[in-house]
């Protein structure tokens, strides 16, 4: 697939880039958060400010039913990356994070049990570092930092 219309996000598409993540976590993690309500104004907030740190790119791809991709990225981690369940297997999650690999991103975390994210992030090259957290949303499932392979 060529590359999709990536675009700065702006303060104007919060809420997409909030409804967005949570569309992709119920899909694709339902099997971690069941029934527990979504965090909605908790992950909103944190989307005004990512968007408002000059540290983090926030980047979009958008087609007429609104917000299809995301990625967030600041020069040295992953934040953020998303697709919306319909465009799943397009090869956008791979772009979005080529994306934030070009802008210098190293390390990104991601939940133990995302295995959908964890094969794409292998398939990459880059591997658990070891390093493991508690996630910020109930029920706290455990989440693993990877890395990117070494330099040659």
């Amino acid at each position: 697939m060529g590359s999709a219309g990536w675009c700065r996000a702006t303060g104007d598409d919060v809420v997409a880039l909030r409804d967005l993540e949570r569309a992709a976590s119920r899909r694709g993690l339902a099997h971690v958060f069941g029934d527990l309500p979504y965090p909605d104004d908790d992950v909103l907030a944190r989307w005004v400010l990512l968007l408002d740190d000059p540290g983090v790119v926030v980047e979009v791809v958008e087609d007429r039913d609104g917000l299809v991709a995301l990625t967030a990225h600041d020069g040295a981690s992953l934040r953020h990356l998303a697709v919306r369940p319909d465009h799943w297997g397009a090869g956008l999650g791979r772009e979005g994070f080529h994306r934030a690999e070009a802008a210098g991103a190293r390390r990104l975390w991601v939940l133990e049990l995302n295995t959908r994210a964890r094969a794409l992030y292998e398939s990459l090259g880059w591997a658990p570092s070891g390093d493991r957290q508690e996630c910020p949303w109930p029920p706290y499932p455990t989440e693993l930092e990877y890395a990117a392979p070494p330099a040659p």
